[in-house]
């Protein structure tokens, strides 16, 4: 039986990189997209296949880069897309990031409407996911995450060189931020130190909604935008940026945001902690223990009634482990990361309404660290774990993610 796909991706080969990640977006979003690398097995005949393809495809995305069509491209254009313009079925032309001021179209696709991933508003995901379908998505799309899906809008922002970086809604609401203080009692006579009454007076926060990036920053992304990558764990430019301080991620913002002109900053502590709750109470989202099947930790058992794992001594690609209830990702343990806020002792008249903390006697070269790391304790990877440093201080654990109010 013919497998089914929902869109053919017709694309010069120059442009892969790109095209494939936005085909493993279609995928999250529970499209079936055909990609040659995916399906062409090697030593058989890619015109036969198509030609068996094609019948049970039921729309086409052509991509158009900074090299125009090659010439496979051409040989699918004008071998097989009539193909689905017999059927009537879209046919959508795509700008890829890189495409030219005024691309060169055939003919036959110069009156079409097309999406352009050049531009961020209107989304350009949401409007190739609208050809695909011929149904209009409703904003609160189902997002595929990797453990209890939830309802989630996702935002993509195109960096230079065609590097994605993913947005998530946070909706608005309220939470207990902080640690209960009898579990405070007893995480401190366990550990013998006074160090989590930090986590104390827990207390409500009502927060409005802002979006929050899926991941981490990523050492792809902060080489976009800033030009080096000053990370110790290079094996992969998905890996998370690491050895940044809170100013240098200040710089990032303010680069990127000269760019975009759009206002990304570092979240609040409550709004990271409320992002990461996503909804729970527990220790960490996937409740009161913790495996290295599920974040990338140090492996102990030190918390909780796990059991010991796998030590990994290095950080992960982001998005390796399974996402809360939000759709976010990596939010306990991978790399420690940067708040907005100014140190504070403990929650004694914190904020009420979600926003950074810099005032109120706080000590604003100290900076808060949220999420432990990959060679921390799963203690130290809790939802509600606090931990400071200087602006300037720079490690191969350390992190940020951003956030922004408004799109």
């Amino acid at each position: 039986m013919t497998e089914q796909f929902d869109v053919f991706l017709c694309h010069n080969s120059k442009d892969k990189p790109q095209v494939k990640q936005i085909a493993e977006q279609l995928q999250q979003y529970d499209l079936k997209p055909w990609l040659d690398i995916w399906e062409l097995p090697p030593g058989r005949s890619w015109q036969r296949l198509l030609e068996k393809q094609i019948e049970q495809i039921s729309s086409a995305a052509v991509f158009v880069g900074e090299d125009g069509f090659g010439p496979w491209q051409k040989q699918e254009i004008y071998g097989f897309l009539s193909e689905f313009v017999d059927r009537d079925c879209p046919v959508i032309p795509v700008l890829l990031p890189n495409a030219p001021t005024k691309p060169e179209l055939p003919v036959f696709l110069r009156g079409l409407t097309w999406v352009d991933f050049r531009i961020s508003d209107p989304d350009p995901m949401y409007r190739l996911r609208w050809g695909i379908t011929g149904k209009k998505p409703d904003q609160q799309i189902n997002f595929k995450a990797q453990t209890n899906p939830v309802a989630s809008t996702v935002i993509t922002e195109i960096l230079p060189k065609g590097i994605f970086l993913e947005m998530v809604k946070i909706p608005a609401g309220s939470f207990l931020m902080g640690t209960e203080e009898a579990e405070v009692i007893r995480l401190c006579k366990e550990y013998k130190t006074d160090y989590y009454k930090r986590e104390m007076p827990q207390h409500r926060v009502n927060l409005q909604e802002f979006y929050l990036g899926k991941y981490p920053v990523t050492q792809e992304q902060y080489e976009a935008i800033m030009g080096n990558n000053p990370s110790d764990f290079k094996d992969n430019p998905k890996n998370p940026v690491e050895n940044v301080s809170w100013n240098n991620a200040q710089e990032f913002c303010q680069k990127l945001n000269d760019k975009t002109k759009k206002k990304y900053r570092l979240p609040s502590e409550a709004e990271w902690e409320y992002a990461c709750r996503a909804g729970t109470t527990t220790s960490f989202y996937f409740g009161e223990t913790i495996s290295t099947d599920q974040a990338n930790y140090d492996g102990n058992d030190t918390f909780g009634k796990g059991k010991k794992g796998e030590y990994r001594e290095k950080t992960t690609p982001v998005g390796s482990f399974p996402a809360n209830k939000f759709g976010l990702y990596d939010l306990h343990g991978n790399v420690r990361e940067w708040c907005e806020d100014g140190w504070h002792e403990n929650y004694e008249n914190a904020p009420k309404d979600g926003n950074s903390w810099n005032e109120n006697n706080s000590q604003t070269n100290l900076r808060i660290l949220r999420g432990g790391s990959w060679n921390y304790d799963p203690r130290y990877c809790r939802s509600a774990f606090r931990l400071t440093f200087n602006a300037d201080y720079r490690y191969f654990n350390v992190g940020f993610r951003l956030a922004v109010s408004i799109f």
